[in-house]
């Protein structure tokens, strides 16, 4: 290999590229196409694409697909083909709801049928793995890699956007941190060998390796952690695992950078912006073309065997989390309810939290 980038390296440059608004090159059998990140275009990279020969589209997920009244041939998604009068704003305007209720019609939008929409199932994946809305402009190349070569542009298989996985992780450091619950705390900080966001754990004490750990898998929420925003239970649901695992003497806070429930804070932000027009957190969501949760908890499982752990009393509210932690292999021996948070501002956040997401609370 050399100098030369390996796949998961070009992966992590197209993810870099894409927010930027730089194009990425996609191969797929004998061909293959341009993306360009809907988020990201700019009105020159438009009128380029419009310079290819042949027709160009939007993917867009099913979610969103079902907002804008689109159909959705290939299941998962919808390949709107790109009028030829649309200008940016209608790209944006397709992927990004901010706007709907205002201006409703995007319309009409004819959705591609025939052939192959692999490199179009890549492309929204390369663009939530890069945090962006999930809606890309593709336009098919007979030569794609003579494209990417002439242009300068990352080349990358489809298929290996479709098999991100999960990236390996390595402990880089850990360090004593004496916390206000306990004084015997230490910060160990994980990093993916894909580039993306470290992860955290905080080891309280010195919990023994042959018993179960009392241990939260939380996600980052920068507006509860850090602001005390109150249309989450975010914050005192950290502060609250913290202080009873000070008072135990023992456990393990894993800080997983997955803001939004895995579609980061920028997003997060456009869904709240949705919230205030009425809808709730998992309406907002599908408005922007998200799952209900796009997190990977995979990823606390394999933090906790790299610390030792393979049993744990969960402190969760979530079934899934439980289900999830059981299927990688670790067993739970307990689910430990962590009920706190609750006020007048995020009652119908809860309240969608039990009926749609199927917390207990």
């Amino acid at each position: 290999m050399g100098f030369s980038p390996d796949i998961t390296e070009r992966l992590a440059r197209a993810r870099a590229d894409l927010r930027m608004g730089v194009p990425v090159v996609l191969t797929h059998g004998s061909g293959g196409a341009v993306m360009l990140a809907a988020e990201t275009l700019d009105a020159a990279r438009l009128a380029e694409v419009r310079a290819l020969c042949g027709d160009s589209v939007l993917a867009i997920t099913d979610w969103r697909a079902e907002t804008l009244k689109a159909r959705a041939y290939d299941g998962d998604l919808a390949r709107i083909i790109l009028p030829g009068d649309a200008a940016l704003d209608w790209v944006r305007g397709v992927a990004d709801p901010a706007d709907d209720l205002r201006a409703p019609m995007k319309g009409p939008l004819r959705s591609q049928r025939e052939g192959d929409a692999t490199a179009h199932r890549a492309a929204i994946a390369l663009t939530k793995a890069a945090r962006l809305l999930p809606a890309a402009l593709l336009h098919d190349l007979s030569d794609p890699a003579g494209f990417a070569r002439d242009h300068d542009l990352t080349l990358i298989p489809a298929a290996a956007a479709l098999d991100l996985g999960l990236s390996p992780l390595t402990r880089i450091i850990s360090a004593r941190v004496p916390l206000s619950v306990s004084e015997a705390g230490r910060l160990h900080v994980f990093r993916p060998a894909d580039g993306a966001e470290e992860h955290y754990a905080v080891e309280i004490g010195k919990p023994p390796r042959d018993a179960p750990v009392l241990a939260r898998l939380h996600s980052a929420c920068f507006t509860g952690d850090l602001l005390g925003s109150l249309k989450c239970d975010c914050g005192p649901q950290l502060r609250s695992a913290l202080a009873q695992m000070g008072a135990e003497g023992a456990g393990v806070l894993l800080y997983l950078n997955q803001e939004g429930r895995g579609i980061g804070l920028a997003n997060k932000m456009r869904a709240y912006s949705l919230q205030d027009q009425g809808f709730d957190t998992v309406e907002a969501n599908h408005r922007l073309g998200f799952e209900d949760d796009e997190r990977d908890f995979r990823i606390g499982a394999d933090i906790l065997r790299k610390m030792g752990f393979s049993r744990v009393r969960l402190m969760t509210n979530n079934p899934a989390k439980v289900a999830r932690m059981q299927d990688c292999g670790i067993q739970v021996t307990e689910r430990v309810p962590l009920k706190v948070g609750s006020n007048a501002h995020n009652a119908h956040y809860l309240a969608t939290k039990a009926a749609k997401s199927g917390h207990i609370l």
